[in-house]
């Protein structure tokens, strides 16, 4: 989506602003023993209360309101029976729509107590994001988003998802530009216009590269071995620093290592 008009763009951060705020009390409300179908009810209530309906079931029929992906599932996990576990590493992706326009949010967080090797890796997934949204820029080429991307992640000592990419959202939860690459694709000549909506969402991994799709067709996971992460937002692109659609106040990625949601600068 371009967005041309005032009325748009408050459209826009009017969604943003409902799954920026489902995202996080999600997030604020993990607890061990809590089964994923239990907190994707809470994430149905929040979207429903809120006027918004959720784009995965909407553009897809998903087989739940939102995404929740534990451990080694790492995005599009299914709503389930699966309980909560002390430590766990989980992804919750909330999307959504009203009026027409969607916006689209992520987070990982960990239920306590965290791991130093889980909390390290959740700030580095933070600080990605944070980089590379420095780089998305009217004027500036799409791939410098990946190439941020990987660089930040190999000075870290983490790996990125190349087959998990991000893309434009707006009137639709996947539209133009399709597949932003999380990495430096030397091929991909496009630029970033003004008034252009997309996601910026890096998958940062302790060593996968890739995701394979579960039986339950639509869970994507790498190997037990590795601990992934995510962090999304939807944004506008300006002539300078972008609108971020899915930033709530204060400012700061949405992003508790604990269980406990929490912004952080």
């Amino acid at each position: 989506m371009n967005v041309k008009t005032e009325a748009e763009r408050q459209q826009l951060q009017a969604i943003g602003r409902i799954v920026a705020d489902v995202l996080q009390r999600m997030g604020a409300s993990l607890q061990p023993g809590m089964t994923t179908a239990e907190l994707d009810q809470l994430g149905q209530q929040w979207l429903s209360e809120a006027g918004a309906r959720s784009a995965p079931k909407l553009a897809y029929n998903f087989p739940g309101a939102t995404c929740i992906s534990v451990n080694e599932a790492v995005a599009h996990g299914i709503p389930g029976a699966l309980k909560l576990q002390p430590g766990d590493l989980v992804n919750i992706d909330v999307s959504a729509e009203k009026n027409g326009f969607f916006a689209d949010t992520g987070a990982s967080f960990c239920v306590t107590p965290v791991s130093p090797a889980r909390q390290r890796l959740c700030q580095a997934g933070q600080e990605i994001l944070a980089a590379a949204i420095q780089v998305a820029r009217a004027g500036l080429p799409l791939n410098g988003i990946g190439k941020v991307i990987q660089a930040e992640a190999r000075a870290r000592g983490y790996s990125v998802i190349r087959n998990l990419g991000s893309h434009g959202v707006g009137r639709a939860l996947h539209e133009d530009p399709e597949f932003i690459a999380p990495y430096d694709n030397r091929k991909d000549r496009r630029k970033l216009r003004a008034g252009t909506v997309i996601t910026i969402e890096p998958f940062i991994s302790t060593g996968a590269e890739s995701v394979y799709e579960a039986k339950d067709g639509w869970t994507l996971c790498t190997a037990k071995r590795f601990d992934t992460v995510q962090y999304e937002h939807s944004l506008i692109i300006t002539e300078t620093e972008p609108l971020i659609l899915t930033q709530l106040s204060p400012p700061g990625i949405l992003s508790p290592p604990g269980s406990s949601a929490t912004s952080t600068d």
